[in-house]
């Protein structure tokens, strides 16, 4: 984390230097941005960079803590839901709004990986341990499979929904891919996650004989 001496830079100053490292981490990856070049760019001398931080690893941390507080930013705190019409209006719509941010940041999408994955047991599957919690007793989503392996998979399944969801923008027509963070690819996450959150169900109903899309 930063030393004292940063925290006590205004404002705009600070946010001058942990851009310029941010856009320097994106471009050149977490290993291979130069520090030197950082710094350099940011307009701080070595000998105030080492007043600020105590070296490349500690501005890294500092601008995947920014990176992941903005991505927290955009899902917004989990609330509990009224039913399960309201739980899936909740979900669908943090989860667009957690793609058109990083739709609109590429510097936050590239470092997005080793934003979340730099604190594995912290607030971003604190997020989504509310969300299946709130699931759970609603009798949307299973009990049978362990609270955190349900967790894990759900965090991870909406990653990579977000990352395929941007590319097709990328690689589409816009007329085909304007409505895809709202529409086509909430329906699609929803309807992946949605499967494996009621497995059991959909087993059990399988196994009787009926038609599974009426298990809920």
């Amino acid at each position: 984390m930063p030393l004292p001496r940063f925290d006590r830079l205004p404002a705009e100053r600070r946010e001058l230097i942990l851009g310029v490292a941010r856009r320097h981490f994106a471009e050149h990856g977490t290993e291979g941005a130069s520090y030197n070049k950082i710094i350099e760019a940011a307009g701080v001398s070595k000998t105030a960079a080492y007043h600020y931080f105590d070296g490349r690893e500690d501005l890294l941390v500092a601008v995947l803590d920014g990176v992941l507080e903005r991505l927290l930013d955009a899902l917004g705190p989990w609330v509990p839901a009224r039913n399960e019409a309201d739980f899936r209006s909740r979900f669908t719509a943090g989860s667009a709004s957690l793609a058109a941010h990083l739709r609109d940041h590429p510097e936050d999408l590239a470092l997005a990986d080793a934003a979340i994955g730099r604190t594995p047991a912290g607030p971003w599957l604190d997020w989504f341990g509310a969300l299946v919690t709130d699931g759970q007793r609603l009798g949307v989503i299973r009990t049978d499979v362990d609270h955190g392996l349900l967790v894990s998979v759900t965090a991870a399944v909406i990653q990579a929904a977000d990352a395929w969801a941007l590319a097709r923008m990328t690689t589409e027509p816009l007329a085909e891919a304007a409505d895809l963070p709202e529409g086509e690819a909430s329906a699609q996450l929803w309807s992946l996650l949605h499967g494996l959150w009621r497995g059991a169900a959909t087993a059990a109903a399988t196994a009787a004989g009926e038609d599974p899309t009426n298990a809920r």
